[in-house]
């Protein structure tokens, strides 16, 4: 039994975009190519994969990998699932970064071809997205229907309540160790530390709050693992807000927001400060960015600049007001009224708004906020920039959800994709994160150290640094106690 805090959304692949639906279905659908515990692409489905020329990707599927409905995996399945993804009428939020494959064309059973628009060099990440048979209808309300052929059957997803997995005793590498796994939803953090204790949960990913853990520790046998991962939490902005468009704006929050304090008090260390989306670990990644250290004063000179002076000095009236939304989970609000009386020192008026994980993430997917914080896990491809900050990638086509406008990292991103030298998309990525460090479309606040607890019988797990729970086909228990 795992405990999770909020629910997934949609287990279908083609739908599948925050990480808990991610994690879960990853058991459930494999794809192509999966990164692994060192963040590198290896084949799953593919046997292997040549590149003819530079827009022509040759993937040879595994040989008798069948569905969780006995029906064999070919090369039909590959072309249908990413052709569903790609027909506008299936609205999948994963057509945006897919629109730059031309054709998928099944050369026979186990022979897939991909032809793309343009060279396209983070290629390989979209090779990543889950499979599933021909014919299976796209949209909402097939969820009981799903069928994959990873190491684990869905049973049953009941959203806010639980997701059942099975094993797959016909899974191409050999069925799990265990019988399956039960995903319980438990939105109460105390809750979630009291059914470890009883022992009706056996494990948890970061789905603890930092408070909690000394407690663990002195009153349960639990076994740790704490390590440094790429998970990115920031704060997301309307950027096309009549005040949040402002750059001063924006920075001048980022100078009135204390993370250090944050990460401090309320994660109790679980936290290294981020500079942008990608970790130090990323090849990629960029040291030399502007960065916004806590600075009330400075923040208020940045507010003066921008048009909003402070209406009465130390009086209570505020510059302006903004909402600042978020889930009801009680770590996340402590962390809003931080932010809340961060940003009140300085004459801004922030109204927290808290709402269960379902309305609250669709309303941050259709642009219904001022501002929020979630966090982006799974980073792989500096060429995330693209679906993230690109003007075309506005909902339904991407995430650019605060609606960032800048004709100059449009360019940028475009070479960055079309380019096949590493050391060129290097130089093209670190003027991105110079760029929107600049502009601050979003704020960073931090990369979090992942905290696995779970029950001391559990062997085998390996931990990921952006939270991935694949690993669990693997897991073992040192008794008989099932993990079901």
């Amino acid at each position: 039994m795992i405990g999770l805090e909020s629910s997934p959304s949609r287990l279908d692949p083609r739908y599948a975009t925050d990480a808990n639906s991610v994690r879960v279905g990853a058991l459930v659908f494999n794809s192509l190519m999966r990164a692994d515990e060192n963040s590198q692409f290896r084949p799953e489905l593919a046997e292997r994969w040549e590149a003819s020329d530079d827009r022509t990707y040759l993937f040879h599927l595994r040989k008798g990998v069948t569905f969780h409905n006995g029906k064999p995996l070919t090369a039909t399945d590959i072309k249908y699932t990413y052709d569903s993804v790609l027909d506008p009428a299936s609205r999948s939020p994963k057509r945006g970064p897919l629109q730059v494959i031309e054709a998928v064309e099944a050369l026979g059973t186990h022979l897939v071809r991909f032809r793309l628009a343009a060279p396209h060099a983070p290629f390989l990440e979209n090779a990543t997205l889950g499979i599933v048979p021909a014919g299976s209808a796209p949209g909402p309300g097939v969820e009981r229907n799903l069928v994959g052929s990873g190491p684990f059957t869905l049973v049953e997803h009941a959203p806010g309540d639980k997701v059942i997995l099975k094993a797959n005793p016909a899974y191409w590498e050999g069925p799990p160790s265990i019988p399956g796994i039960v995903f319980r939803i438990v939105p109460d953090a105390i809750v979630r530390v009291l059914e470890f204790k009883k022992g009706t949960v056996d494990f948890v990913q970061n789905d603890i709050e930092p408070d909690m853990l000394p407690w663990l520790e002195r009153h349960t046998d639990a076994a740790f693992k704490i390590h440094q991962g790429t998970t990115f939490q920031y704060i997301g902005m309307k950027v096309d807000h009549p005040i949040l468009r402002i750059r001063e704006v924006r920075q001048a929050i980022a100078h009135a927001v204390d993370r250090e304090a944050v990460i401090r008090h309320l994660l109790k260390g679980l936290g290294t400060p981020a500079t942008g989306l990608l970790s130090p670990a990323h090849w990629a990644y960029e040291p030399h960015v502007p960065q916004y250290r806590f600075d009330p004063e400075q923040a208020k000179r940045l507010l003066d600049k921008a048009g909003f002076p402070d209406p009465d000095g130390d009086g209570p009236l505020p510059r302006f007001k903004l909402s600042y939304k978020t889930t009801t989970l009680d770590l996340r609000r402590r962390i809003a009224e931080a932010f809340k009386e961060h940003l009140s020192r300085v004459g801004i008026e922030l109204e927290i708004r808290t709402y269960e994980w379902g309305t609250f993430y669709e309303d941050i997917k259709n642009g219904n906020f001022h501002l929020y914080s979630l966090a982006w896990v799974g980073v792989t491809d500096p060429d995330i920039y693209y679906n993230l900050f690109h003007s075309v990638s506005v909902p339904p086509n991407g995430d650019n959800r605060g609606r960032y406008n800048n004709p100059a990292i449009d360019a940028l991103l475009e070479k960055g994709r079309t380019s096949l030298v590493l050391a060129e998309r290097k130089r093209l990525y670190s003027q991105v994160q110079q760029t929107l460090a600049r502009d601050l479309p979003y704020i960073p606040l931090w990369w979090a150290k992942n905290v696995v607890v779970m029950n001391p019988r559990i062997r085998g797990f390996i931990p990921y640094p952006d939270g991935e729970l694949i690993s669990l086909k693997r897991v073992s228990f040192s008794a008989a106690k099932p993990l079901a």
